[in-house]
């Protein structure tokens, strides 16, 4: 795990702001640093920089790393869990290595195999690669997007690297808010769009490839899930798969030549994979409330199961006081405003690993990939309307959509069968018009998350409901959200962060499956089945808990209520908001705590980047 940056065209003082730009984000790799500049003119000239954290050959595996004849170049951030495979298939067919790190496979695999590289790569990836002999930039993104990748162009050339705030030391940067990012910032809690809240500053999507020459950026997708192909076992047999898959997903996601660990909750997700790797600790957070007995947690389960599965837990308990003094700090690290609450427990859980470990393998993506969410699952009074032939459904949606809010309008639009009609994924914080009406009219400019959600869904017409509501959260929230803050708040701390259901293989298995299997008196019901081959029945059969955070403990507290009607009341607030409506949030508190928690957020996230 580690982190580059890099930049083509050449600056003055370049290699002074490549260093500079590379201690922004000396948190991602404090073990080693190196650098590579070449090129004298415009489209010929590069400059790369790398912090490495030392995981795989903690000798030799130093970078930028090159070719034999140095004709080729590359920074590379993740781990490749197949390295060995491609690196016996590379050396078949002439390529000499010279260390045993998986970054090397990256320089000769793209002599092989060019562009098409990425699509042999199993693991977490971002990387950029840069030939000499046709002075082109080559970069791509893992299947999932559990690496970031960010570039932008400016009048000298391409800037790229794993953190936006890297860029912030190259002299042709410029930190401008981008207005088209707020609205659907305030409807997600994430940055959905491509391009982030700095303006002309973008992201590489998951699963994609670019390549830079001459000045031009061509993007492309290199993958996609298929839900298309469906398998024709039993449940019982699916079940059966999905262990032994998930038992080889996490034995290749545990090769390191340091300690691995885990992070512990007490749902079946961290559980399995725990259960799976069996590794020497164990590592949960919690909250301590006002009368000191702990009810935003699960540490009580997580530290039983570790116990039966004879490993160490570590727990921390967190006050409010530690979680608002490094509010600012997580922001800082986001890069982009972030205001789902649980991304302060997991930066400090991330802060307890990294005093023992220096990997850890987490349960993200299951839910996306089974189907674990209680909106993939359908109330009783819903199957019976359902009852009614779709053409009439869709026929009476398309009418309430169209009328003023009446009660079972939402339930009428939901039970189209349609959920392009109204679901947008995991998140909603205000809602389309409610985001329009709190910002001032420069800021409304943005698309509505119907809208940023509309493209990926035509990419999935002729799918079922469930999987078209799997698609849209593979490729939005999981991305967006939670493999945003699994990346930045692991390597806030320079802490490794696996996560084996995110594997391709996995993915291809449990999208053949058909809905019955995922929702069958449950969510992922056939992932619960397999756990509970190795897991106890609390375990295997909990209810999803999520990871519940107190905010409104503490927005109600005195001290920190006033911080924030500071924060509303302010000029920078002024600009973005109606600043009456804002203020108006805060006359009640509980019912409107994750929209103050929303806007909140983007103040302190303005102040830590544009000031």
């Amino acid at each position: 795990m580690c982190g580059f940056v890099g930049f083509t065209g050449n600056i003055v003082n370049r290699n002074e702001v490549l260093r500079k730009m590379a201690d922004r984000i000396i948190h991602r790799g404090p073990d080693m640093e190196g650098y590579h500049t070449s090129g004298e003119g415009e489209h010929d000239s590069v400059s790369l920089g790398f912090r490495r954290l030392s995981i795989i050959d903690l000798a030799d595996g130093a970078q930028p790393m090159y070719n034999e004849d140095r004709t080729v170049v590359s920074v590379f951030n993740g781990e490749i869990y197949n390295f060995m495979d491609i690196r016996h298939e590379l050396i078949a067919k002439g390529h000499v290595f010279k260390t045993r790190c998986d970054s090397e496979v990256i320089v000769h695999g793209f002599e092989e195999y060019g562009t098409d590289l990425a699509t042999h790569l199993r693991g977490m990836f971002a990387f950029a690669v840069w030939d000499t002999k046709t002075n082109s930039l080559y970069g791509a993104r893992d299947y999932f997007g559990i690496k970031p990748y960010y570039y932008t162009k400016t009048p000298s050339g391409l800037v790229f690297g794993s953190e936006i705030k890297s860029f912030l030391e190259h002299p042709d940067f410029k930190r401008e808010v981008n207005p088209e990012a707020i609205r659907p910032y305030l409807t997600f809690q994430y940055s959905a769009m491509e391009e982030t809240f700095f303006k002309g500053t973008f992201k590489l999507p998951a699963a994609h490839w670019f390549t830079y020459k001459n000045g031009e950026m061509h993007v492309e997708r290199y993958w996609d899930v298929d839900f298309s192909k469906k398998t024709s076992l039993s449940y019982d047999e699916s079940a059966d798969e999905i262990d032994r898959r998930v038992r080889e997903s996490v034995a290749a996601h545990r090769i390191s030549d340091v300690e691995v660990g885990a992070f512990l909750s007490g749902g079946v997700d961290s559980s399995y994979i725990t259960a799976c790797l069996n590794p020497d600790d164990t590592f949960s957070v919690g909250f301590e409330s006002t009368d000191g007995t702990a009810r935003f947690d699960e540490t009580t389960e997580a530290a039983e199961l570790s116990k039966r599965l004879g490993i160490n837990n570590y727990c921390d308990m967190l006050t409010k006081e530690r979680c608002l003094e490094a509010f600012a700090d997580i922001q800082y690290h986001m890069d982009e405003p972030q205001s789902n609450p649980s991304s302060v427990p997991l930066y400090f859980l991330a802060k307890l690993a990294k005093e023992h470990v220096t990997v850890v393998l987490s349960g993200e993506g299951a839910d996306e990939i089974y189907g674990g969410y209680e909106w993939y699952d359908e109330t009783g009074t819903m199957r019976k309307y359902k009852k009614i032939p779709a053409p009439l459904r869709r026929a009476a949606s398309s009418v309430a959509q169209k009328l003023p809010y009446f009660k079972g309008h939402d339930f009428i639009i939901k039970g189209s069968g349609r959920p392009e009609d109204w679901f947008i994924g995991q998140a909603l914080v205000f809602d389309e018009k409610e985001a329009y009406d709190i910002l001032n009219p420069k800021y409304r400019v943005g698309p509505t998350a119907r809208e940023v959600a509309a493209p990926i869904y035509d990419r999935v017409k002729d799918l079922s409901e469930l999987e078209k509501k799997q698609y849209l959260d593979l490729n939005l929230w999981l991305p967006g959200d939670i493999l945003l803050k699994a990346d930045k708040m692991s390597m806030a701390h320079s802490l490794e962060l696996r996560v084996p259901y995110l594997d391709r293989f996995v993915m291809e298995e449990a999208a053949a499956y058909p809905a019955s299997y995922k929702i069958a008196n449950d969510t992922k019901a056939v992932l619960r089945s397999a756990a509970n081959k190795t897991l106890p029945d609390e375990w295997a059969n909990r209810k999803k808990k999520g990871f519940p955070v107190p905010i409104v403990q503490w927005l109600q507290d005195p001290a920190f209520s006033a911080k924030v009607k500071e924060a509303f009341e302010s000029d920078v607030a002024a600009e973005y908001f109606d600043q009456e409506k804002l203020i108006g949030l805060l006359s009640d508190v509980p019912h409107h705590r994750r929209k103050i928690w929303t806007a909140y957020t983007f103040l302190v996230w303005h102040s830590q980047f544009i000031g």
